[in-house]
């Protein structure tokens, strides 16, 4: 009996990229330009609010090309920062009596 194979269509499974970036950042830099340049109403306010929205689209359309989910990724590396352990992995067992560099044995080297 063969396996069955159902097919995963990619407008499913497709992030939601706006402008080639994340959504909600592509469309907060361009609020935070266009409130940046209109109250000021100056030619040179304009031109850097519109050089710093493009800078800002390249820069979030590289990040969502390298991974359309590193938004996320970024807050929850902010939000566990705290708590990552003090070891190498996850499966190292600490013990009292496990040797170091710097043990009693080895100090009257140094």
């Amino acid at each position: 009996m063969a396996l069955r194979r159902v097919p995963l269509h990619r407008a499913g499974n497709r992030e939601n990229l706006f402008m080639g970036g994340d959504r909600e950042l592509v469309m907060f830099t361009g609020l935070l330009a266009v409130t940046l340049t209109i109250p000021t109403f100056s030619w040179p306010a304009i031109v850097t609010g519109i050089g710093l929205w493009f800078v800002c689209v390249w820069i979030l359309r590289k990040m969502a090309k390298a991974d359309p989910k590193m938004r996320y990724v970024y807050l929850r590396h902010r939000l566990y920062h705290r708590y990552y352990p003090a070891h190498s992995t996850p499966f190292r067992v600490n013990r009292q009596n496990q040797s170091t560099p710097f043990s009693k044995n080895t100090r009257r080297y140094l």
